[in-house]
């Protein structure tokens, strides 16, 4: 029933910016976690950064300094704001929604494509 649609991806040039938006449809838990993970061929999909609904933080040491998240609780949407890309940005990036109500329960996007190339 919950949905997860992303926005934003595309190609870049090394050192530009992009901006990743996704936004949650159907019956959601107030108290949530938002967050965004990246995929490449044949590795694990990693953790990106994650946001409480009260606006706890966490990154990854790979992206410190260089990507923000933030979060617009009313509409249950969670944005990346990717600065000083390089081309080991290249990855899918995955919209995740993690929310307990008695049970956990973990939601993901589709994935959108970000290419950082010259």
């Amino acid at each position: 029933q919950v949905q997860l649609v992303e926005s934003g991806g595309g190609l870049v040039q090394p050192g530009g910016s992009l901006k990743l938006s996704c936004a949650a449809s159907g019956t959601i838990f107030s108290i949530n976690t938002m967050g965004w993970y990246r995929q490449t061929p044949g590795k694990p999909r990693e953790l990106v950064a994650t946001i409480s609904s009260r606006g706890t933080t966490n990154y990854a040491d790979s992206v410190k300094a260089r990507f923000t998240i933030s979060r617009d609780n009313t509409k249950t949407a969670v944005y990346l704001q990717m600065n000083s890309l390089n081309p080991e940005d290249t990855a899918v990036y995955y919209c995740n929604l993690e929310t307990t109500k008695v049970r956990t329960y973990t939601y993901w996007g589709q994935g959108t494509q970000v290419t950082v190339s010259s």
